[in-house]
């Protein structure tokens, strides 16, 4: 593994009977295994599969891939460099929290048969709830406030779209799924650090075109499809009409991840699902359409999106991508963790401190759902702590954009 200042705090395990991580092993996890064999009419074979899998979670070992589980052997040996080595024939429970949940939904894509050959090759096992999530009402409602957004000021405008995708990220379908993240609908918002300033200071200013001062890349680094892929899109695209970026590359999963993780298939669903809205969203969905035609944007569905490691250890390749933009835009809580580290940080660690080794400019939106957090000033950690509000690292009720330059 790389050497970072992560190594100062000790790594985030799911060890803790009562801890936020121990609920997503023992409670969130088996809950979207049945969630996965309900919702589609497996036959015998995926059945005993699933509930295997099932099996496991409950007082099992992680298990090395089966050999038929990547006809191809690229993937075995990846999760061979990724650490299976090190954590095969050990408790869910005692390995890294990261490399768990990631371990997990390998072996639930193995368990449907999404790689083997077979009727469910290829399928989406979280596709029925994400175009559920897409096609709800409260889409049409926020594809609607858009019209309105034309009356108001640049600066407005822009700060309303940014914020529309910073919330965006409750919009997860595997949180609903824990007990611990219900109920968050009605709760108040809260912003625990704002770096916005900082972000746009990175772009360049409306107006000016890339012969006055050279093209700008914005690499969005996306998280979940549906509700949240969408205000991320539409960010994209007034940043864009706005000549603030003049190519943006889009990350996605290269395979269903996390329940709700944006696939490139997803992105083809929020494409299609805002040109057919009509009115401003029709317009945003044309935009990008042509956008990704003609080379302005493009879609990056690399394979270390699915590892179970900080970006710390990422590729070459990837980091020459992020190197190359004007800024990096990380999304949500699980590209949070990969990026500082999923480590038990004071939360007054200095947030680019812990991001120093990334490969460029580079900032976080994310709402929070997870104990890791860096960045805060003694301050707001004192209020948070102080307000009752136990949950505030994992409720989905509080967020952060920080920013590293």
């Amino acid at each position: 593994m790389a050497d970072t200042p992560s190594v100062t705090a000790p790594v985030i395990l799911g060890d803790e009977p009562g801890s936020f991580p121990h609920g997503v092993l023992a409670e969130r996890h088996p809950a979207i295994v049945r969630q996965v064999r309900d919702a589609f009419p497996f036959g015998p074979e995926r059945l005993r599969a699933l509930d295997a899998l099932l099996a496991s979670c409950a007082d099992g070992v992680v298990e090395p891939l089966p050999a038929d589980a990547d006809p191809t052997g690229r993937d075995r040996d990846r999760w061979a460099r990724w650490g299976m080595d090190a954590y095969a024939g050990r408790s869910w429970y005692d390995v890294p929290w990261l490399w768990a949940e990631s371990h997990f939904y390998r072996r639930l894509l193995d368990a449907v048969g999404y790689f083997g050959p077979g009727a469910w090759q290829g399928v989406d096992p979280f596709r029925p709830a994400k175009l559920a999530e897409l096609d709800a009402p409260e889409t049409d409602e926020e594809l609607a406030a858009l019209d309105g957004l034309d009356e108001l000021p640049t600066e407005e405008r822009t700060r309303a779209l940014l914020h529309g995708s910073l919330w965006g990220n409750r919009a997860d379908l595997g949180f609903r799924l824990s007990d611990r993240g219900a109920g968050t609908g009605g709760a108040v918002e809260a912003l625990v650090a704002d770096d916005s300033d900082a972000l746009w200071s990175l772009l360049p200013a409306p107006g000016t075109g890339p012969a006055e001062r050279g093209p700008a890349t914005l690499c969005l680094v996306a998280d979940n499809a549906g509700r949240e892929l969408v205000p991320d899109l539409l960010l994209v695209s007034h940043l864009l009409a706005e000549g603030r970026v003049d190519r943006a590359v889009l990350h996605v999963k290269p395979y269903p991840y996390y329940v709700s993780d944006a696939t490139p298939t997803d992105v083809l669903d929020a494409l299609r699902r805002l040109v057919a809205a009509g009115g401003a969203a029709a317009a945003h969905g044309e935009r990008l359409w042509t956008a990704l035609t003609d080379g302005r944007v493009t879609v990056r569905a690399h394979p270390f999106s699915c590892a179970p490691l900080p970006y710390a250890d990422m590729p070459d390749d990837l980091r020459e991508d992020f190197a190359a933009a004007t800024v990096t835009v990380l999304k949500g809580d699980l590209n949070y963790r990969r990026l500082v580290g999923d480590r038990w940080w004071p939360p007054t660690t200095s947030f680019a401190r812990v991001t120093a080794y990334f490969p460029g400019p580079v900032a976080a939106l994310r709402t929070l759902k997870s104990d890791v957090v860096t960045g805060l000033d003694a301050k707001t950690e004192a209020a948070l702590d102080a307000s009752g509000e136990r949950r505030w690292r994992t409720s989905g009720t509080h967020a952060l954009i920080q920013v590293r330059s």
